[in-house]
């Protein structure tokens, strides 16, 4: 069983902890991770973009020229395609781009991206973070402690407990907050480094989000 280290806002461990073998020891899928972000990515695009065709650009009524002995090319209407103003011929159109991806796959592929960040060292987990008031600096000031830069992915536990710890974060450069029952594969995928709290990841590995024990720790 794999298992990850509890830090504390000092940096220091202060236990251990096992992590669900379900969760931290899935399949790596490359190919189901790439389809399940761009459905994400999909999902999320407008769909609006349109252009006018000869039919829906305004005038163009009168033709041109006479259609014989004049030696130039026959025109019917000078909002052709071809027609500096004229209709766009097999333009973009409303649509909707989502893309069908049913729960096993997204199951599987979140599992997969969070094998993939234990393996790779991207993932640390902290005792919690508690933020009385929104305090930037000292959310800076952490991460330097926990020795976290680049892209770094602030998962928490509940909005409504952690608005002032969101604030404190959300202003920083390189860092973005998730709350980890909509956490996504390509937040997990981005980011160079994952900081839970273990509330935050009592609720990943889908155990009750109460009070958890660290082995060798103490209860959050």
């Amino acid at each position: 069983m794999a298992t990850v280290p509890v830090l504390n806002d000092l940096g220091k461990q202060v236990g251990e902890r096992d992590l669900s073998e379900e969760i931290f020891e899935a399949k790596v899928s490359v190919p189901l991770m790439h389809q399940v972000v761009l459905a994400g990515m999909a999902s999320i695009r407008r769909g609006t973009h349109k252009v006018k065709t000869r039919g829906e650009v305004s005038g163009g009524g009168r033709k041109p020229w006479r259609q014989k002995g004049t030696g130039r090319a026959r025109q019917g209407s000078s909002r052709s395609p071809q027609w500096t103003g004229g209709g766009v011929a097999h333009g973009p159109l409303p649509r909707d781009h989502s893309m069908r991806v049913n729960k096993k796959m997204r199951r599987g592929a979140l599992r997969g991206a969070l094998t993939d960040s234990l393996q790779s060292g991207k993932l640390v987990l902290i005792q919690e973070l508690s933020f009385d008031e929104p305090k930037t600096k000292r959310a800076a000031e952490l991460l330097d402690t926990l020795d976290l830069t680049g892209k770094v992915l602030v998962v928490l536990f509940l909005l409504t407990d952690t608005a002032a710890t969101e604030k404190s974060f959300r202003n920083l450069e390189g860092v973005r907050v998730a709350y980890a029952k909509s956490l996504g594969v390509y937040e997990l995928i981005a980011a160079d480094k994952i900081l839970f709290t273990e509330s935050a990841l009592t609720v990943v590995e889908g155990a009750p989000a109460g009070p958890t024990t660290s082995a060798g720790g103490d209860a959050e």
